[in-house]
């Protein structure tokens, strides 16, 4: 039986793995297929690509991008994208931008709490065009003054601390058509953790693809559950293990082993979609 993960992170955004080093644990493992899904970057697509290329692994490239429905905040994962569609780079470029001053932000209401933190060290070790909150968890316990990444979210970055600086983000519907313009399929990560159930439908009609379904952190009961409701919609099926390497309480690759008939099915998605854009109006 073949497996694949479809949610994983490198250090293009705040994962700990180099593709190279994600796609040899994968290897060990035995997985057929991943798919990477870096915030706001589709940058290391094509390194993972080579990668996986040189080991045997089909690569599917992607990215995960953060939105909101209704203040409800939702994760969109991109699948089969067109990594030079150019409104795709042009968006991700903003999404860029927007997280590098959440990072500015936050580093000078830890210095107005006396924490003296430089901005610098922060993006010197984040080392990527989308830093994130694991990256000035990580830049406080290098400086010695958290002892260790649960001690930086409790006292500063979770939500509603001191150092907790909301994340901009974009409408879910056009985070969806962003995706499909870019010829890639759109689905909605970890409903389990988000509570994104009552905004499925509304996003179903917006032309939503699919559903993470098996995720490190749902239980066999929410699995259950969201299978029935993509069964209800007519989603795709999806799962990953939102694999960070080593900081976030490591999901480590593994956890999650997605049968390969459901990559199997997102392609065939994509080729009818792709088929059906080159067809000629009213040869439906």
């Amino acid at each position: 039986m073949k497996f694949a993960d479809l949610h994983l992170h490198t250090r293009f955004s705040d994962g700990t793995f180099s593709p190279e080093e994600l796609t040899g644990h994968a290897r060990r493992l035995g997985f057929a297929a991943l798919a990477l899904t870096d915030h706001d970057s589709v940058e290391g697509c094509a390194p993972m690509a080579a990668a996986c290329g040189a080991v045997g692994i089909e690569a599917i490239t992607g990215t995960e991008l953060t939105a909101e429905y209704n203040d409800t905040e939702v994760h969109l994962l991109g699948y089969f994208l067109d990594t030079q569609n150019q409104k795709l780079l042009t968006e991700i470029a903003r999404f860029q931008s927007v997280r590098q001053d959440r990072i500015r932000e936050m580093v000078a209401k830890l210095n107005q709490l006396k924490v003296p933190l430089e901005v610098e060290s922060v993006f010197v070790l984040a080392n990527c065009k989308s830093p994130g909150r694991p990256h000035v968890a990580r830049a406080l316990v290098q400086a010695g003054l958290v002892k260790n990444l649960d001690e930086a979210f409790a006292r500063f970055l979770k939500k509603n601390r001191p150092a907790w600086v909301p994340k901009a983000k974009m409408s879910a519907l056009e985070g969806v058509e962003l995706i499909h313009q870019a010829g890639g399929l759109a689905v909605m990560a970890h409903p389990g953790l988000n509570r994104t159930d009552e905004i499925i439908p509304a996003l179903v009609e917006a032309g939503l693809d699919g559903i993470e379904c098996f995720h490190t952190k749902h239980s066999t009961a929410m699995s259950e559950r969201y299978l029935e409701i993509a069964d209800q919609f007519h989603l795709l099926v999806t799962g990953g293990s939102d694999c960070h390497g080593f900081s976030k309480g490591k999901p480590l690759i593994g956890t999650v082993k997605l049968p390969y008939e459901h990559v199997e099915k997102l392609k065939s998605k994509v080729g009818s979609r792709k088929s059906n854009a080159g067809a000629p109006v009213g040869s439906h």
